[in-house]
């Protein structure tokens, strides 16, 4: 795998970088490998990075009281994943992030992209532009819930990510999609 060609394509998608400056950017980031339930981030974890991955799944989630999970992202390749309350504002760990499958990830430390960014204002337009995209996401999903039924959001996520019915278990789904596995079975089977 070519974990430098597949940033720098994603990259590519948004600013153009010459062979030298994504060298440099490149530079930046640290290459990881997880297995399969490996944790990255624990509730109550100080996070530092944040993880583009390259290869695998993982899921950010949240356990209440009550021991219910709740599923905010899929991290699929090319997708983006941290805690970011907590990476952004310096406090501990809300979420957990975990892998679903075996990953490989590029992490990229708080510190390191507030560098990159105060250097080039084309590594700030990526980052900014990238957030705002993951903004943008959440706020669909959070007037999907809010408009939705169940299996409209369900066929919803078929639609936009087929790949996930192959790759998660339904249970992780059903969690994502904030109902019981029985309930997606009914959906799923229908």
């Amino acid at each position: 795998m070519d974990t430098k060609k597949i940033l720098k394509d994603h990259v590519a998608t948004i600013i153009s970088l010459t062979d030298d400056e994504y060298d440099y950017f490149y530079s930046h980031f640290k290459l990881q490998s997880f297995k399969k339930g490996q944790v990255i981030i624990s509730e109550g974890d100080d996070v530092e990075n944040e993880y583009f991955v390259l290869d695998g799944c993982l899921k950010s989630f949240y356990v209440n009281p009550e021991l219910k999970m709740f599923i905010l992202q899929f991290a699929m390749p090319t997708w983006w994943a941290s805690d970011y309350n907590a990476l952004y504002a310096n406090t501990k760990a809300s979420l957990t992030i975990d892998c679903i499958t075996d990953a490989e990830v590029l992490s990229l430390s708080n510190e390191n992209r507030e560098k990159l960014c105060r250097e080039s204002h084309q590594a700030e337009y990526f980052f900014r532009w990238r957030t705002n995209k993951g903004y943008v996401a959440s706020q669909k999903r959070l007037l999907s819930f809010m408009n939705n039924d169940t299996r409209h959001r369900y066929e919803e996520l078929l639609a936009m990510y087929p790949e996930l019915y192959n790759l998660v278990p339904k249970h992780l789904i059903a969690a994502y999609l904030g109902v019981s596995r029985e309930t997606l079975s009914r959906l799923y089977n229908s």
